[in-house]
């Protein structure tokens, strides 16, 4: 028990390094367009058969609120398992049409398939966001901004992987989607566990250090995703340079493992450096009343609704503006994007590409930059911008969102 208090930090900064690893797989949603072409010749679809399976998987992410609600009633091993089983499931029977070792399914199972890989994604994300946001209460838009930013970063991660390794063969990249991501989150179940706060004496201590860890992870992230950009870049690559890019990125993705060691082996100083504590000392410094008495009214605290920032229910959250401020956003807005990144093959192949997976990759790059610039900025406005400001900043884009779709 002495062991886990001590290194209670690590074991917390563990925990987030394995939720950036589940994320840096968890972006399968948006790598439809790697592998459509395969489905729509196998299965005989038009284009808009093929966009209504796309629309589909989107529509597992719906049932994302399953997700929400189960995060509160059942632990995050248990959440990590069943994302990483149903996604095995629907991208690995996706992988068995593909490959051709089944025949072609109806077009409703394959509707019921791609619902199936596109809800495992939920599961993931929301396991990994709702415990990270526990552990690092002071630090959420950092949090978010990295672990969302490697969500968009992941489907260049899994692009670049298949063109390097498997010459873009689209029956290999859904074996991949299936199996890696189980691999993964049954690696991040034993360590990616909610740890309880820090006393109040090593409090101040630990918030400095979040600030500098923090700032590490953005950096391996921006040069991740730099490295990406410089492969998609130039050009096609043989084999040998395709070998050494792998092995390379994969030391990248492994790099940000430093950061628990570093965390550990300074607690380990730091509980070496300090002097056993003096009982008696401790003991004079207790000072309790000789008498008790035994009439003292105990009044029960009225409970508030919780502010922004805070954790709320599902209840609690839908009785706030901002609550549905955001709902309205990404209702009008997100759709016009998803949209794009399920046709970029089509539109690829329409405008005479042979290969269209580098502009997957590049969206996906610089969707990353977003991504992490947003969790850095939000924090910086929910600090110093008033609240009006941000009403007024999310209708701004909510009517040019309302004006992409019109």
């Amino acid at each position: 028990m002495a062991v886990q208090i001590l290194f209670s930090p690590s074991l917390k900064w563990l925990g987030f390094v394995t939720a950036v690893w589940v994320q840096a797989i968890s972006g399968n949603n948006y790598t439809f367009s790697n592998y459509s072409a395969a489905i729509k010749s196998l299965m005989g679809l038009t284009q808009l058969e093929l966009n209504n399976l796309s629309v589909a998987k989107d529509v597992g992410k719906a049932f994302g609120i399953l997700a929400g609600l189960a995060s509160d009633r059942l632990p995050t091993p248990v959440i990590l398992l069943i994302g990483s089983v149903e996604g095995f499931v629907g991208y690995g029977v996706q992988w068995l049409v593909v490959s051709q070792r089944i025949q072609p399914l109806s077009y409703w199972q394959m509707c019921v398939f791609l619902c199936m890989g596109g809800n495992s994604t939920t599961w993931m994300n929301t396991a990994v966001l709702v415990t990270c946001m526990r552990n690092f209460r002071k630090n959420r838009g950092p949090v978010s901004g990295i672990l969302k930013g490697y969500v968009g970063l992941s489907t260049a991660i899994f692009t670049d992987l298949c063109n390097a390794l498997f010459a873009e063969s689209p029956s290999k990249f859904l074996l991949m989607l299936s199996i890696v991501p189980l691999l993964i989150c049954l690696f991040a179940i034993c360590f990616l566990r909610e740890v309880p706060p820090p006393s109040a004496t090593g409090n101040a201590v630990q918030d400095k250090q979040e600030s500098k860890f923090f700032q590490v992870f953005n950096l391996l992230a921006v040069i991740i995703a730099l490295y990406l950009l410089a492969y998609d870049v130039t050009g096609n690559h043989g084999r040998p340079l395709s070998v050494i890019f792998v092995t390379i990125l994969l030391v990248l993705l492994a790099t940000p493992i430093s950061v628990p060691l570093y965390s550990a082996l300074q607690n380990w100083n730091r509980s070496g450096s300090d002097t056993k504590p003096d009982i008696e000392h401790q003991v004079s410094q207790v000072h309790e009343p000789l008498l008790v008495r035994d009439d003292v009214i105990v009044v029960e605290p009225v409970k508030c609704r919780p502010v922004l920032g805070e954790d709320h229910t599902i209840l609690e959250a839908v009785q706030t503006l901002d609550f549905w401020i955001l709902f309205l956003s990404f209702l009008c807005g997100v759709g016009t994007g998803l949209t794009v990144m399920n046709n970029m093959g089509q539109m690829g192949l329409a405008l005479g590409y042979v290969d269209v997976s580098i502009f997957v990759s590049l969206t996906s790059i610089f969707g990353f930059f977003g991504r992490i610039g947003s969790g850095t900025i939000s924090e910086y406005f929910l600090k110093y911008v008033n609240q009006l400001l941000l009403y007024a900043l999310s209708f701004i884009y909510l009517g040019s969102y309302i004006g992409l779709i019109s």
